[in-house]
This record gives C-alpha cells, structure tokens and sequence, in this order.
C-alpha cells in the first residue's frame, strides 16, 4: 500500500513494496526523521492541516505526502514527534480515526513525556484495536553521514517497530513495559538538558553579579569539557526553550512529590519559560549569554 507515489496514472512494483509510515509531527526531528526514511525506501505521510507557512515547507522539503488526517490511519505504522505538551492531544487524534479502522495500524509515542503520562496517553486507546507502543528519541535530528539518534521502544513484544530499523533508523527495543523508554528519556534529559539549564542559569547571574568574564576563564581551564558543552548547547537551546518547559514539568512529574529533585526541575522549566520569552522578545538574556561564551577564557 502506497500513497501519493503513482507516476503517470500507473503504479510499479517498487511502488507497491514501499511502506507507508505516518508521522504527525513535522517539526525539526519529525521532518529529520521522514527524510532518513524516506532515503531508505519508505513513504512518510503527514497532515498539514492549520499548520504554519514554514511547518509545510520544511515538511515538503523532507518529502513527506500531506494527506488528510483520515488517511493517517491507512499506514502501517503512526508516529507522533511533538512538543511534549501536545502528545496527548495526538494520541486522542489518532484514537479517533483508528476508531473507524477494522485493522488500524500500531501508534508509537516518541515524545518527552513521564510513564504516568504515557499510560494516560495510552488510555485513550482502550477498545479501539491499536497496539501502543512507548518510545523515546534520543540524540539530535538525523543526519547524512551519522547513524543517530537512538530510538527506544517499549512494549513492543511483536516488533512493529523493526519496519523503523529496515527503513534507515537506529531502534533499541527495551525489555520492560509500556513507559521504560520514556522513564529512559525522562532520565536521560534530565541530565543533559539539566546541565544546560544549570549552566544557563549560572551564566545569567555571573553576568548580573560582574563574575561572567572570571566564570567563563575558570571553567575554560578547570572544566574544559562543560565549557565546551555549554559553548554549543546553549546556543542550540535558544529556539527550542519553549519545548523544553514541558519537558522539564514532565520530568518533575516523573521524579514524584516524594523526590526533592522534582522541585529543580519546576525550577528548570522556569528557566526555558524565560529564555523562551527573551527569544521572542528583547533577546537580551540571549545578548548576556553570547556574550559570556564568546570569552576564550584566560
């Protein structure tokens, strides 16, 4: 089965044996990730329905087919790649044109998102026929030339998730149940963008307490590898700040009330909130940030 690949009016063989995978979700990743499939043989379908100018441009540009959202469920395979705060709000869509599927096609939910969330996310599935599966993304977009990132998958005892790993993708499929690859995800961001919020952080009241050019000459000689880091990843996070608020509530919510860490995280978001709205507005966190890591360091 085969969508929007016909040449002429006629369909070939080559056209019938390429398989048809749904991403909703057409952002830098989900763009990235259709590309690396399509390179290897597949169609990616998607709905670009009240998306933005720039959303439909880059996901034509990867190659992926707009469809109508009905037509989502007429692939083999459903990915939702989506700001964390918007998964749930997938997973209902999905649920909902399943619903009138007789043999609806597996959903695998590859955000940043607790396992509680998880297991509300695949609530909204119950009676409906679709296979859920927990995944997890972890590394940055694909890219020509590099095998990454990392996708885990959770739950998938009858492997739906190996037509990802024929068609171009590096899928690690994880022994525990529904929520392991997100609890994996939670863990793993916690750290890694943990550390740019705390860098962040420290940078900004370097800056306002007259210590940034000393902080930055410090790291650079004591701690040359978070200088290093902080250097390319904060500029990174800059137009992703917004997506990451999310993240870290989702992170918090993940640790529990019981775990003090939960209250760094609330904190973290607040962090990505802010920078979030200088991004947007005056740029001038950006300014003290850029500012700081352009010192060489003494």
């Amino acid at each position: 089965m085969a969508v929007g690949n016909s040449f002429n009016g006629t369909s070939s063989i080559l056209e019938v044996q390429m398989p048809n995978i749904a991403i909703i979700g057409s952002g830098a990743m989900g763009s990235a990730v259709a590309r690396r499939l399509i390179d290897h043989g597949a169609t990616v379908l998607t709905n670009l329905d009240g998306r933005s100018e720039r959303t439909i441009t880059r996901a034509k540009a990867a190659g992926m087919v707009p469809v109508g959202r009905q037509e989502l469920a007429k692939a083999e395979l459903i990915l939702s790649i989506v700001p964390p705060a918007e998964a749930i709000n997938v997973a209902q869509l999905v649920a909902d044109i399943s619903s009138m599927m007789p043999a609806p096609p597996p959903f695998v939910d590859l955000n940043a998102i607790a396992p509680k969330t998880m297991q509300a996310l695949a609530a909204r599935f119950e009676g409906s026929g679709v296979e859920v599966l927990d995944g997890a993304i972890i590394g940055g977009p694909p890219v020509p030339g590099k095998s990454g990132p990392t996708i885990y998958v959770s739950g998938d005892s009858a492997e739906r998730s190996r037509l990802l790993e024929n068609h171009g993708l590096r899928v690690r499929r994880l022994d525990g149940p529904l929520g392991a690859a997100s609890a994996l995800k939670m863990c793993y961001a916690g750290i890694n963008k943990g550390i740019i919020g705390l860098g962040t952080a420290m940078l900004l009241a370097a800056s306002r307490s007259g210590a940034a050019q000393s902080l930055k000459a410090e790291l650079s000689e004591s701690l040359p590898d978070v200088d290093r880091k902080l250097s390319k990843s904060i500029p990174d996070m800059y137009p992703k700040a917004y997506r990451w608020v999310a993240e870290m509530q989702e992170i918090a919510d993940f640790l529990g009330e019981d775990d003090p860490a939960a209250t760094i995280f609330r904190g973290m978001a607040e962090v990505f909130s802010k920078m979030a709205d200088d991004v947007e507005g005056s740029r001038v966190l950006v300014g003290q940030l850029d500012e700081i890591l352009a010192e060489t360091g003494g």
